[in-house]
């Protein structure tokens, strides 16, 4: 659609001067991106685009709204630092203001895949790879349903903007604002266009509980029977990477639901790291880098417009944006059955878990609760090395309300369908902590999941870990048999004995958050 004569942007109090693009195609962002000299096209067509100084999110400048309407409910803290109304609608003031004073790119689409359950999203950014980026991530509307769009969330978009901390309130002068009733997003003082998708899932996390819907940072795919996987994990764990299975069909990447009648995508794309990317370990991935429509943010393209994917000189996080349907195998419909297999992906800095684990319905709330990985590189501001953390169901810098609610939820939906086996895999290091050891082999990681998720290791011999207490394979097919042993992997065997010892007192530790957690669940740790 060309420029709209009619826009329904008066209703969001916004009157620009310039002209409204209202759902621009691929080509006419393109096409502006480039004239604006906002990207370069790549070989093989995707546009390339350098976000500056946050190559990553700024979780410190992120900040709720504390309104009469959700306070009660928002989990207040580090994650959701609050914010007045006043400073809120000072801020929106000056975004408003650079909206109108010249071009904006309007996207209508939806967050859900599920009707019953989708939120109606508006994107209004200064930026034409931004609205790409949009429209990329979110679910594109039919025909009918665009005429028919009436915004229910709106996210006001102007990277140009930066608030002065002293009279608006924020850290510095990036600021990512959530008004949970209003639901509106305020986005200025960063390029990173994954604040755009991180704020509407933000908001998911806060409205889906409120319909009985579990809301899961996790990736998810199914089987030609039917069997539903999510994988959950933090950035760099693995969600993308391994839910991409050519022997599955994938429902996405980051995002989901869980409500009564099965999984729902929450977005229409994916938004994966591709640094040093592998076209024979990651081909399907790979080849959206080749691709028409892909957004690269950060990915170094040399005069001849051939991208270098191993060249980490801007960032470790460099990221891809397409569209699901970009992976050959993906599910039209973003949504399936209920899950029979819950798999929680964390990448062990320490080289202390096994690559695999089968957890009992306790383990699994104990440790969800725990969130534990290591936040790798690049994915937030000053993160270079990997730096083991504990983030709350594997999703803490997104939940609006406390982590109890939604370990609630998994605890409801695993009593619901007791089918569903839970597995912790270590997608992190064995031989040894970082610096030392080696990662864990990815093709061995894709057999361990599709010998789980296959039902082959239902009946095979477990041992139980003297140390966590979860029950971990002898034996799975085509597997080495030392690494689901990772103190065989170890040079130093007490160094290994030390190490776990640590990392266990580390769980119990963190555990200390959650008084109120069940007797049994507060059991189901390590045991040392």
């Amino acid at each position: 659609m060309a420029i709209s004569e009619t826009t329904g942007l008066e209703a969001h109090g916004l009157n620009p001067r310039g002209s409204v693009f209202s759902n621009p195609t691929v080509s006419m962002c393109y096409s502006h991106a480039l004239a604006r000299e906002d990207g370069r096209l790549a070989e093989g067509g995707p546009l390339v685009v350098d976000t500056g100084l946050h190559t990553g999110r700024s979780p410190e400048d992120r900040f709720v709204v504390r309104e009469p309407d959700s306070e009660d409910r928002i989990a207040w803290g580090d994650v959701n630092s609050p914010i007045t109304e006043d400073c809120f609608e000072g801020l929106r003031e000056k975004v408003v203001a650079q909206l109108e004073s010249g071009d904006v790119y309007v996207v209508d689409a939806f967050a859900g895949a599920d009707p019953a359950h989708r939120l109606a999203v508006r994107v209004v950014t200064e930026s034409p790879w931004h609205a790409l980026f949009a429209r990329t991530l979110f679910i594109d509307p039919s025909e009918q349903e665009l005429a028919d769009h009436r915004p229910q969330a709106l996210v006001l978009h102007a990277p140009s903007v930066e608030a002065d901390p002293d009279e608006d309130g924020t850290r510095s002068e990036t600021f990512i604002l959530l008004h949970p009733t209003r639901a509106e997003v305020l986005i200025g003082g960063t390029l990173y266009a994954g604040e755009i998708k991180k704020s509407i899932f933000a908001l998911m996390n806060d409205r889906l509980p409120l319909e009985g819907v579990f809301p899961m940072h996790c990736s998810a795919n199914v089987d030609g029977e039917g069997r539903v996987a999510v994988f959950f994990g933090l950035s760099g764990t693995g969600k993308t990477t391994l839910s991409a299975d050519p022997e599955r069909r994938l429902i996405g990447d980051d995002e989901h639901g869980w409500g009564e009648a099965g999984v729902f995508n929450v977005e229409g794309g994916c938004y994966a790291k591709v640094i040093r990317l592998s076209p024979q370990a990651e081909p399907q991935i790979f080849r959206t880098t080749q691709t028409f429509g892909t957004v690269l943010e950060n990915v170094v393209v040399d005069e001849r417009g051939v991208l270098d994917l191993d060249d980490d000189s801007k960032t470790e996080n460099t990221r891809a944006a397409y569209k699901l349907e970009q992976i050959q195998n993906a599910l039209p419909a973003k949504r399936a059955g209920h899950p029979s297999a819950v798999v929680f992906l964390t990448a062990d800095a320490f080289g202390i878990l096994p690559p695999i684990a089968r957890l009992t319905r306790d383990q699994a709330l104990y440790y969800f609760l725990s969130g534990f990985t290591a936040k790798l590189a690049g994915t937030e501001i000053g993160v270079r090395d990997p730096q083991p953390t504990f983030s709350a169901c594997f999703g803490a810098p997104f939940l609006p309300q406390a982590p109890a609610v939604y370990a609630g939820m998994l605890g409801e939906k695993l009593d619901q369908h007791l089918e569903a086996t839970v597995w912790l895999v270590n997608t992190g290091w064995t031989g040894g902590p970082y610096g030392e050891g080696e990662r864990m082999p990815i093709t061995a990681t894709r057999a361990i999941l599709h010998a789980a998720l296959g039902g082959e290791l239902d009946d095979v011999e477990y041992r139980i870990d003297g140390v966590f207490g979860f029950g971990v394979p002898v034996d799975v097919p085509g597997v080495d048999t030392s690494l689901l042993d990772p103190r065989s992997t170890w040079a130093d065997l007490e160094a290994y004995d030390a190490k776990a010892r640590e990392l266990a007192a580390m769980f119990r530790e963190n555990f200390t958050r959650f008084p109120d957690a069940d007797e049994a669940v507060r059991r189901a740790g390590p045991l040392v």
